[in-house]
């Protein structure tokens, strides 16, 4: 048997440096104060149409949709911002509150696997609600920066910003790009025509490179700005400015789904080849109101881990235990010190030995196993010591006698890291 294809394991080897990873997401959001929220895997289909909308390439080609047993139709989700949104209204948190939320899980969309691309992917996002002004933009745009820098790979990113405008100078710049594209639809790709009947803006997203010059020469949606846009974006700029965060304007970015306004951005690399997008986001101020909610502001992003982890050096390594526990009297006694051992050092890594052996059998495993001191249960009331990696003598000494040399050597190793 074979895993699905674009559904990949993340083997023990790898999951140490996950780990790691995800402590540095779960530390920086909670020094922003963000709190976790855990939504479902499986949603409503209705959830996403509404919001990601039915003219997405998500919608339309990606999403995993099925039918349940009480022929509802269900997906699995393929992003993080809708569950969050639908949650906060469901228990009452979003209306006349400021919240600041995080996530982090698998999301699903059926596309091409490739490098970068799977149909199993991890994101970890960020959703702040109840806040209108650019600061909060700011913050958002800080706390990414945070993790990047945090796992040295800032100088392999280029944070993009553009701004969307509001409803009104948007549908006005959606009337522009129609009227110049529809002068050069012969020049469109299937997929541009799509677009320009449906969603012209996702043309500036296209990735044909044979229309790049044609998109570089369209419209651009800071022209058609309203006052109170311009005015939030300059100002976002000038707080960027002057908190010594790098961007630069890309007045061609767009995003992919329907429901963003204002700010957006995104943290691009040439590091992963095609797949250049590692974190995404931007304001979403009028969604919360299309799922049923009082209008709400809200700003987020969402971070591809899996993408993350390509710039970070996924390589695989093997934790190795601390200690061997060596079995060759009562096994229910070795075992029972075992766990007095853990419960009196619960960082420690320990392996006891199981499937029996004489002495040399299991002393090979210890060895084989990394582990630096080999504990050998070798009489009823006492331990043998031996270090494996160090030329230093065995000593015999009682169980709590045992317990406290060990504690002393691998606090002594950890004071000299």
């Amino acid at each position: 048997m074979q895993s699905i294809r674009g559904m990949n394991d993340i083997l023990p080897g790898a999951t140490s440096t996950w780990q790691k990873v995800e402590a540095v997401l779960r530390t920086v959001a909670a020094s922003y104060n963000y709190q976790e929220i855990r939504c479902p895997i499986l949603e409503s289909t209705a959830l996403f149409t509404r919001t990601i909308g039915e003219a997405t390439d998500i919608v339309t080609k990606e999403m995993y949709t099925f039918k349940d047993r009480n022929d509802e139709s269900v997906t699995l989700r393929p992003e993080g911002t809708a569950s969050c949104v639908r949650a906060g209204i469901q228990h009452g948190l979003l209306h006349n509150q400021i919240q600041r939320f995080w996530y982090l899980g698998p999301m699903f969309r059926h596309e091409r696997p490739q490098k970068g691309r799977l149909r199993q992917f991890h994101q970890f996002g960020i959703e702040a609600f109840g806040l209108t002004g650019p600061d909060i933009d700011a913050e958002v745009l800080l706390l990414g920066t945070r993790i990047f820098t945090k796992l040295q790979v800032q100088d392999k990113l280029t944070l993009q910003l553009n701004t969307l405008g509001n409803t009104v100078s948007r549908q006005h710049y959606r009337q522009a790009l129609v009227e110049y594209f529809t002068q050069h639809q012969l020049l469109l790709d299937a997929e541009s025509q799509v677009r320009l009947q449906h969603n012209p803006l996702r043309i500036l997203d296209s990735k044909n490179p044979a229309l790049a010059e044609l998109i570089q020469q369209a419209p651009k949606l800071i022209d058609y700005l309203d006052v109170a846009s311009r005015r939030h974006f300059d100002e976002l700029q000038e707080l960027l400015t002057q908190l010594a965060v790098k961007y630069v304007i890309n007045p061609c970015l767009v995003r992919g789904l329907d429901y963003y306004n204002l700010t957006v951005f995104e943290w691009v690399t040439e590091a992963l080849g095609a797949q250049g997008a590692v974190c995404a986001g931007g304001h979403y101020d009028g969604l919360v109101e299309q799922l049923g909610g009082k209008a709400t502001p809200a700003v987020g992003f969402a971070l591809g881990l899996d993408r993350l982890l390509e710039l970070v050096g996924n390589v695989s390594t093997t934790v190795k235990p601390q200690v061997y526990l060596i079995v060759l009297t009562d096994g229910a006694k070795a075992l029972q010190f075992a766990e007095t051992i853990r419960a009196a050092m619960p960082n420690l890594r320990l392996l006891v030995n199981c499937g029996g052996g004489d002495l040399r059998a299991q002393l090979r495993r210890a060895d084989k196993s990394g582990a630096q001191i080999a504990l050998i249960s070798d009489h009823p009331d006492t331990i043998t010591l031996k270090f494996l990696r160090e030329t230093l003598p065995e000593q015999q000494l009682s169980q709590e006698a045992a317990l406290t040399k060990l504690q002393e050597i691998i606090d002594f190793k950890r004071e000299s890291l």
